[in-house]
């Protein structure tokens, strides 16, 4: 019974996708849309995902994007999280770069290219730096909110029983902030590879987003289509993947609670 309830909740969960696709595949099969050269069916999409793969010209492009992610969202976050439990665990370090901090979240990552341009120039570290921009801040805020939010009672009892302060803090206050920061950089995850796009639209040659706004140059909305649904997915995976890990790392402490 339970691997039956199982089967119908998954197949719940891809009744909308495949109605959506059928939808999608309907209408520009029957030029329901401005027509077939500006709505192109499903599988013509797939047609051309396929002709892009085969050439390597989507591969060669996505891994370009890959690459730039990985370096970008794993060095700001791990910058990110390390500043937040400095500034979590240490009022006067906390005090000091609040304000700074309070002060450059709020401008969009984006908002840093032109100035990175004329800065760092356009070539690789270009990319990488918005995204360790993008990272970087909501990872740092996320982080300190877990730090500081955690009971003091737990603190307390373990300095009580004679705990170091590295020790507290590593065993105690840090697995405790998980779910905190798990979130940030969830929202990260997804964030990072939209900063990428546009920052690759505007002046990067390779990449995801160079794929995808060459193809608008040359009127190519099957091309567009599967950069985006490239996009779609790997934001998806990321999410999923830092949701996994979340899971791991925290398994043992919601059972304890």
């Amino acid at each position: 019974m339970r691997n039956d309830g199982e089967r119908i909740q998954s197949l719940w969960g891809i009744l909308p996708v495949a109605l959506f696709l059928a939808t999608w595949e309907l209408v520009g099969r029957f030029n329901l849309f401005p027509g077939q050269f500006f709505f192109p069916p499903f599988s013509t999409v797939l047609e051309e995902f396929w002709h892009l793969t085969a050439n390597g010209v989507l591969g060669e492009n996505f891994f370009s994007s890959l690459k730039r992610v990985l370096i970008g969202l794993g060095s700001g976050s791990v910058a990110g999280i390390l500043v937040g439990i400095v500034m979590g665990w240490k009022d006067v370090f906390h005090k000091a770069l609040h304000p700074i901090i309070s002060l450059l979240y709020p401008i969009p990552a984006l908002g840093w290219l032109p100035l990175l341009m004329l800065w760092i120039g356009i070539n690789e570290m270009l990319p990488i730096t918005i995204i360790f921009i993008c990272s970087f801040f909501p990872v740092v805020y996320n982080t300190v909110t877990g730090i500081r939010n955690v009971d003091r009672k737990y603190i307390q009892a373990a300095e009580t029983l004679g705990a170091s302060n590295p020790r507290i803090l590593f065993s105690i206050v840090v697995p405790l902030a998980l779910p905190n920061i798990f979130t940030g950089l969830r929202l990260e995850a997804g964030m990072s590879w939209r900063v990428l796009i546009a920052a690759e639209m505007v002046a990067i040659p390779t990449g995801i987003g160079a794929l995808l706004i060459r193809a608008e140059n040359l009127v190519r909305v099957d091309i567009i289509m599967v950069c985006l649904i490239v996009l779609s997915a790997m934001c998806l995976l990321f999410e999923r993947v830092f949701s996994y890990l979340e899971r791991r790392c925290t398994r043992g402490w919601t059972r304890a609670a």
